[in-house]
């Protein structure tokens, strides 16, 4: 399967006659699995169709933790100007991650705190999209101990609840294609993009028991606090986007973090709370339901797409697989 801007099968045929990649042989790295089985290693061949080379990589189907647009852990975040960050919000609350006039992308926060603290342990349990007239939200279940046999992903579209088969690679749109949703492994971890605007890449983790000897978590026994780890790549950002993430990508964002603090904390929970998941009513909000506008002036540095070299040598549309 090859994908191209968050384009499907059906849409691949405008694909091939406008990208620089058409008809070209493509060699998948040798690291890249082969059978369709070694998925479940966490390694996919894709195609940089931004790249003049039209080079593939074979790049983990989890988050980078460690690279821009990362927020994993309690939560750490990367931002767009490659600064390390912690905000710890509040159990149960909601934050708007993103804010810009034609998207909004909030963050449900879930945790706990033990008795003697002066704050919340926090982790991030569901994300919620607004964009164009969809409403999107996806979210972890409660569970007292991990299974990484269970699907652990809940999700909604427009008020009615989704069901993503359990199939790695199986992808849905929404009826316009603006949303997708790819299942990058059978269970908790999947890719949303946002057409035109944001590629996601979702995982679902415990907070785990060594985790919790480290930092002294002292978790209760009827929660293990799953929640994501996500990676944001954006386009067409607008220079004013907002949001504990979003701001960190406008040209002229001066980062509060201190520099040389092991830990730094940047607080702001007044001024991105929202009143749910699909809210758009914060203090720094900026998106819009009424108004479309043609923002951007904030570019990835490159754009993926997937190919599936397990299904031979061919995988359709001018690209050919070679080890």
């Amino acid at each position: 399967m090859i994908e191209c801007q968050g384009l499907a099968w059906s849409d691949l045929l405008w694909w091939q006659r406008t990208s620089r990649c058409q008809l070209q042989y493509i060699d998948c790295p040798d690291e890249c699995p082969t059978d369709f089985d070694s998925y479940s290693q966490k390694k996919l061949c894709w195609v940089d169709c931004f790249n003049p080379l039209c080079m593939a990589v074979c790049r983990a189907v989890k988050p980078n933790c460690e690279s821009y647009g990362a927020i994993c852990l309690d939560p750490r975040f990367i931002g767009g100007d490659g600064i390390v960050f912690y905000f710890h919000g509040k159990s149960n609350e909601h934050f708007s991650l993103v804010s810009d006039p034609d998207v909004q992308i909030n963050a449900r926060f879930t945790g706990h705190r033990p008795v003697g603290r002066t704050r919340d342990f926090t982790w991030i349990q569901a994300l919620g999209f607004l964009f164009n007239a969809h409403k999107f939200s996806l979210e972890t279940t409660k569970v007292a101990t991990w299974d990484s046999d269970i699907d652990h992903l809940k999700f909604t579209i427009d008020g009615q609840d989704l069901v993503i088969p359990e199939k790695t690679l199986f992808a849905w749109h929404s009826s316009d294609k603006e949303i997708k949703i790819e299942r990058l492994t059978q269970k908790n971890s999947v890719i949303v993009t946002i057409n035109d605007k944001a590629e996601i890449i979702i995982n679902v983790v415990p907070v785990t028991k060594e985790d919790d000897r480290i930092h002294n978590y002292r978790l209760p026994k009827d929660d293990c606090f799953a929640h994501f780890e996500v990676q944001f790549k954006f386009i067409n950002l607008s220079p004013k986007v907002d949001g504990i993430l979003g701001r960190t990508y406008r040209p002229d964002f001066k980062n509060p973090a201190k520099p040389g603090v092991a830990m730094p904390v940047v607080g702001g929970e007044d001024s991105f709370r929202t009143s749910s998941l699909l809210s758009h009513d914060c203090k720094t909000c900026l998106f819009s339901e009424e108004v479309a506008v043609d923002s951007g002036s904030v570019k990835v540095k490159s754009e993926y797409t997937l190919l599936d070299c397990t299904r031979g040598a061919s995988s359709g549309y001018g690209i050919v697989c070679r080890k």
